[in-house]
């Protein structure tokens, strides 16, 4: 696109733009949802044609199929097998196909295609007490949209977390000063790998009371830029914007004395004199690419490679931002908002639902078990 970014469509094989698909992923220019939506479409189109289904025939039956054979639990024959040798999708990855296959078939509804389909995906369910906690004026919530194509049943996420002292032994194993600011930056800060690789040397603010004025500690401001030369984007959209040369709005989050030390350290050792003027703050050390922007692709590789040394195997970025956000509910004393503002999350419930859990290990969870069994 004109402004940088990407956007994503679906074509047939001799190359002619699905139209229907290609209106539907209209609607989410702009984010990475019309992505994940292109893949998770791209799909199932397949399977309708293998299946001589077409968009005006097929029905909610043929979607429970479609889903089950994907991965989700379903009671009825499924017929021949899809996606084989494959993985089934996990829950979440269910959940955004029933979403998008939803969204998708509504958008052909409103077109005048296969309305019935659209009236039986239209359904709407009585508000939970979670639901009306999070909508504003929830106590006058009459109904809320369901799907039944999407998974059933209570789900608690449990995020795979780093070992004990894994930090330390992937400290010792990185071989530069970038590479140790990720680590410390992504144990301490809790950032996504695409906003970490998406930062600009605008966005921190290291010292005290910046001019920013909207934090008196040292901080950053993760800012959405769909056209970042590496393709690294951050995940929230908060608004920002630049005033006199300086960065205000965007997503706030502090920073660590820890993670201000890494950062000069690599600034005033492995930072090029020279910018190239993207400006960014992750860049390539080696190669004919030195001195550009460092994709994120790049750093998980990285992280991968240093855990394999360190005998942890390969670590993934977002292992870092489950263990900062269960530290920070510990430390917190379990107090919900404090974690989601540290880690920024959008609501609680997201921070209840995959790291509220009780810890094993706790003295009192085993105290209460004990007393429970008679040995106290």
């Amino acid at each position: 696109m004109g402004d940088g970014s990407r956007a994503w469509t679906i074509v047939y094989p001799e190359g002619n733009v699905h139209v229907e698909a290609d209106r539907f992923l209209r609607r989410h220019d702009g984010s990475g949802t019309q992505r994940t939506y292109a893949y998770l479409l791209v799909d199932h189109l397949r399977w309708l044609d293998r299946e001589c289904l077409s968009l005006a025939t097929v029905g909610l039956r043929d979607l429970e199929r479609y889903m089950g054979l994907v991965g989700a639990e379903v009671r009825m024959p499924l017929g021949q097998p899809w996606r084989e040798g494959k993985r089934p999708y996990g829950r979440s990855a269910l959940s955004t196909a029933a979403a998008c296959l939803k969204g998708f078939y509504l958008h052909q509804a409103s077109l005048g295609v296969n309305g019935e389909l659209g009236g039986q995906l239209g359904r709407i369910r009585l508000p939970s007490r979670a639901d009306r906690r999070r909508s504003f004026l929830g106590h006058v919530k009459a109904g809320m949209p369901a799907n039944p194509l999407a998974p059933r049943g209570p789900h608690r996420r449990h995020p795979k977390m780093l070992p004990e002292g894994a930090r330390e032994r992937l400290l010792a194993e990185v071989r530069t000063a970038r590479d140790r600011m990720v680590v410390t930056w992504l144990a301490d800060g809790g950032l996504r790998i695409g906003e970490l690789c998406g930062l600009h040397l605008l966005d921190l603010h290291l010292r005290e009371s910046a001019a920013c004025g909207q934090c008196r500690s040292p901080h950053v401001h993760v800012c959405h830029r769909p056209g970042n030369p590496n393709r690294a984007e951050a995940k929230t959209k908060h608004p920002w914007r630049i005033e006199d040369g300086t960065v205000t709005g965007g997503l706030v989050k502090r920073v660590s004395p820890a993670m201000v030390h890494t950062y000069f350290q690599y600034v005033t050792s492995e930072y090029p004199c020279s910018p190239a003027g993207h400006g960014m703050l992750l860049v390539q050390l080696h190669g004919p690419g030195h001195g550009q922007p460092w994709a994120p692709v790049a750093a998980r590789r990285m992280l991968a490679r240093a855990g394999r040394r360190a005998g942890l195997g390969p670590v993934k970025p977002h292992s870092f931002r489950h263990s900062f956000a269960s530290a920070v509910l510990d430390a917190a004393g379990g107090n919900l908002v404090v974690a989601r503002d540290a880690g920024g999350w959008s609501s609680t419930s997201v921070v209840d639902e995959i790291y509220a859990h009780v810890d094993v290990h706790d003295p009192a969870f085993d105290a209460a078990l004990r007393t429970t069994w008679g040995e106290r």
